[in-house]
């Protein structure tokens, strides 16, 4: 069984690879340059930022633990190995309230069956990015101002700025930041912004092969996410903290931290 799965996530991977690269969801098949332009410099002249507020919705229901998200994200954003702007983890939990969590290589490449120790009555993937939170810690700790809130919502760090303190990594109750060993600047999602302003979907959910990653527009009359939200019963992670997540979660568990 264990080899089966393992080539047909192969497989998988291969077909939807194939699919993105025709579709031309990758940056450098797009607009040939690095996805980490500046978010502050949308290319498209007639896009207006006040028009729009940027929500997401991920739906734990639909996602099968593939990896292809995490694999898009990387090639579309140049993530350096061993570090991610989204990563997928492995719930299991038993009848007693006993959790075993695992996200080997942030989920890039699947999950292979394990032993967790006790007997499992329910298992899923919960995929986890920066939740682009309307009260972040991240923004006010950044000693100089690198970290900031675009109009349309998206939570971004400005490279000319950012003096590598890494403040805001520590701040975030999410653990969606890193300090990008390369540039030696706070990284985290952007939810592709680049993609955004040109009206294009982030590349993580054009990668997922089961529709389980979705973003919305809250000030676009009729948005499939905005009327998602407004009709089903979502929830964001760690609501205690007050931080006010913009990324929503269809089917929850309780176990999920």
């Amino acid at each position: 069984m264990d080899r089966d799965r393992r080539k047909f996530l192969e497989l998988l991977t291969s077909y939807f690879a194939l699919l993105a690269a025709k579709e031309g969801i990758f940056a450098g098949l797009i607009f040939g340059q690095a996805a980490s332009e500046e978010v502050s410099q949308p290319t498209r002249p007639e896009y207006d930022a006040t028009k729009h507020l940027y929500v997401y919705l991920i739906d734990t229901k639909k996602c099968i633990g593939c990896g292809m998200c995490v694999k898009a994200d990387r090639i579309e954003n140049n993530v350096p190995a061993g570090y991610y702007r989204t990563w997928v983890e492995r719930y299991r939990i038993s009848e007693a309230g006993d959790v075993a969590i695992d996200s080997p290589s942030g989920g890039e490449y699947g999950f292979s069956p394990t032993v967790s120790g006790f007997k499992v009555t329910k298992a899923f993937f919960v995929p986890k990015l920066c939740n682009h939170c309307s009260q972040t810690p991240c923004i006010q700790v950044c000693p100089v101002g690198a970290s900031y809130h675009t109009p349309d919502g998206i939570v971004a760090v400005d490279w000319k700025w950012c003096i590598g303190c890494g403040y805001c990594v520590q701040a975030c109750p999410y653990g969606s930041r890193f300090i990008n060993p390369e540039t030696g600047c706070a990284d985290k999602c952007t939810l592709c912004y680049h993609r955004l302003v040109r009206g294009l979907k982030p590349a993580c959910v054009m990668a997922c092969p089961v529709g389980a990653r979705q973003v919305g527009d809250l000030k676009r009359e009729g948005d499939p996410v905005r009327q998602l939200i407004a009709r089903e019963r979502v929830m964001v992670l760690k609501p205690e903290l007050l931080t006010k997540p913009n990324c929503y979660y269809l089917g929850l568990d309780k176990g999920v931290r």
